[in-house]
């Protein structure tokens, strides 16, 4: 797909590889929205890059359609492209220091990681969906972000390994799923950096 002049919304995008991914598309040509818990550092990304700002918790499926909703308006056309960037990295072992258990660590990793990127998908897909096709027959792109932790995760990442090896797991059945509508679905898995 050509990026340019196309509607591109970045999760996590306030920072880190979001507010890089974001630079890039922007770079390329492309209207960015940047979707963030953070909405002050979105906004801050938004404006060096002119693009739009909106502000969920990817964990809230509500919060995400609202947040579409809302960057489909400011971009004046839901987004062909979406990158799932929004994540956390907690750590704690699984059983810690006297006995203390790190369910809280585990659920929240996996609300924002896996859920979240769920959330985004869905919400990206199903606007994707009544878009017109493009010559080539495509609507859209989706790129979700995993992570060599989920093959490799070290000591106390239990629970970013397995938020990543979802995502990991679901890129192929998300696929499939949406082949027939013109859109992709891809996994990437960074390294440290």
């Amino acid at each position: 797909m050509l990026i340019e002049g196309q509607s591109v919304l970045v999760t996590g995008g306030g920072s880190g590889l979001g507010a890089a991914t974001a630079r890039h598309f922007a770079g390329e040509g492309a209207k960015v929205a940047i979707l963030d818990f953070d909405l002050g550092r979105a906004q801050a990304v938004a404006g060096e890059i002119g693009g739009v700002a909106v502000q969920a918790d990817v964990g809230d499926a509500a919060a995400v359609g609202a947040a579409l909703d809302e960057a489909s308006r400011q971009l004046g056309s839901a987004p062909r492209i979406v990158v799932n960037c929004a994540g956390v990295g907690l750590a704690a072992r699984i059983v810690g220091r006297e006995g203390k258990l790190s369910f809280d660590v585990f659920e929240k990793t996996l609300r924002v990681n896996l859920f979240g990127t769920f959330n985004v998908m869905s919400h990206a897909a199903r606007r994707m969906m009544e878009l017109e096709a493009l010559e080539n027959g495509e609507r859209g792109v989706i790129v979700n972000t995993a992570s060599v932790a989920f093959e490799d995760g070290q000591l106390g990442q239990a629970a970013y390994a397995a938020s990543k090896g979802g995502i990991a797991a679901m890129c192929l059945p998300a696929a499939r799923e949406f082949a027939r509508y013109g859109i992709r679905v891809m996994a990437i898995a960074p390294g440290l950096f």
